[in-house]
């Protein structure tokens, strides 16, 4: 599948409409919370520190992270927060969102590794964008997970 029809949009937090905003967090609890079974705080405070990648098809949000700068997650940059939703599962739009992430961040702070706290099941998944684990697996809100990231850019 091409994504042509999906539109990717970076945003701070105080660039985010409330629908925006409404819509980013409707997303993650859809996914996060209720489909995978999980109770936990979504609205961790940590938004307001973040860069916002929205993915659109059409006027429908379907994808989403999060990028956070050095120093504020881990001493290396990070990506967070990331999901699709469920009827746009399997389209390819979950790599593209990951992909748009890790260029940002090697564009924004190239001197920086980049990291994730992955679900542990989804490792194969970013084996594949060319993160290694990292550590052992750890409980993070009940499901396991593990540390990831990617080295700084060599030039």
């Amino acid at each position: 599948m091409t994504n042509t029809k999906v539109k990717y949009i970076w945003k701070r937090f105080a660039e985010l409409s409330s629908d925006e905003l409404y819509a980013m967090i409707h997303l993650r609890q859809k996914v996060f919370i209720v489909e995978q079974d999980c109770p936990y705080i979504d609205a961790d405070y940590n938004d307001q520190d973040a860069f916002h990648l929205l993915a659109y098809k059409d006027n429908d949000l379907i994808g989403y992270l999060r990028a956070f700068r050095p120093g504020i997650k881990y001493e290396g940059s990070s990506l967070g927060r990331i999901v699709t939703e469920i009827n746009s599962r399997g389209l390819g739009i979950g790599k593209e969102i990951t992909k748009e992430g890790v260029n940002f961040l090697s564009k924004e702070y190239p001197d920086h590794e980049i990291v994730i706290s992955a679900q542990h099941r989804l490792e194969h998944f970013y084996v594949e964008l060319g993160f290694t684990a990292r550590g052992e697996v750890y409980l993070e809100d009940d499901i396991d997970h593990i540390q990831m990231y990617l080295p700084p850019k060599q030039n």
